[in-house]
């Protein structure tokens, strides 16, 4: 297949992909970056088998494996087809993905609706604040819609009258976990137990400096750094070695 790009971003969240739009942009700048995206209407029943099944046909014509990236509930679904069909993916990023990989924004929302006596507007506005620090107040009514809608529109594991958990999940490809130090949903507990999980030794943690949830928003230089430091590190491992193994085949020690 021509054209093919190196890495493709995942998105099961439409409504919040302007969050994406920075990091995005700036990864554009060293490679091709493709964008593959998943809507959910009000009439469809959640289904991550459904997911998987139109990304695994999209990705069948490619000729090679490619970069999967993915925030939250997109780098779950990336997780998923990873573990799946691990020959399909060169490398996997994920972005706000504790080792508990179910662990999401609307877990916690939906947790908080079944115990607090609030109703969706305040509880909303509460992860307004929690999930992106300080907005601008001309915007928090704005950020709370964008949320609301989220919650009809994303594929999602959770709703008010249950949720899913997840054991964790690993992976033979070479899996990058990037979080954020502050992220009040994904703290750096559920980050840093995913090392137990690394079955690549080209495997890496990195845990930004602030940004919360959305830290990629708020650093996408930063984490655009660390995402091509990774693939770069994978292309040294592998040349590494190619070359140990061509010095076995010659029998130099």
């Amino acid at each position: 297949m021509s054209h093919v790009p190196d890495a493709l971003w995942l998105n099961v969240s439409p409504v919040l992909q302007g969050f994406d739009h920075p990091l995005l942009k700036d990864l554009a700048q060293h490679t091709t970056i493709a964008q593959w995206k998943y809507t959910q209407s009000l009439d469809e029943s959640t289904s991550f088998e459904s997911a998987l099944m139109l990304l695994h046909d999209y990705l069948q014509p490619y000729d090679r494996p490619i970069h999967l990236l993915g925030h939250s509930t997109s780098g779950l679904l990336g997780l998923l087809y990873a573990h799946k069909y691990p020959e399909r993916v060169r490398s996997l990023t994920l972005l706000s993905v504790g080792v508990n990989p179910s662990v999401d924004w609307q877990a916690q929302y939906y947790a908080q609706r079944r115990l607090l006596p609030c109703d969706q507007h305040t509880i909303l506005r509460h992860f307004v604040y929690s999930l992106l620090g300080c907005p601008p107040k001309d915007m928090v009514e704005a950020l709370v819609n964008l949320l609301e809608q989220d919650l009809y529109h994303s594929l999602t594991l959770h709703s008010l009258l249950s949720s899913t958990n997840l054991i964790p999940i690993s992976v033979e490809v070479p899996l990058l976990v990037c979080g954020s130090v502050d992220d009040t949903v994904v703290d750096p507990h559920q980050l840093r137990d995913w090392q137990q999980h690394f079955k690549h030794p080209a495997s890496q943690l990195w845990v930004c400096p602030g940004g919360q949830y959305f830290f990629h928003y708020f650093y996408p230089q930063q984490v655009s750094e660390q995402i091509h430091r990774f693939w770069n590190s994978n292309i040294s491992l592998r040349s590494s070695v190619y070359n140990q193994e061509l010095m076995n085949i010659s029998g130099i020690s």
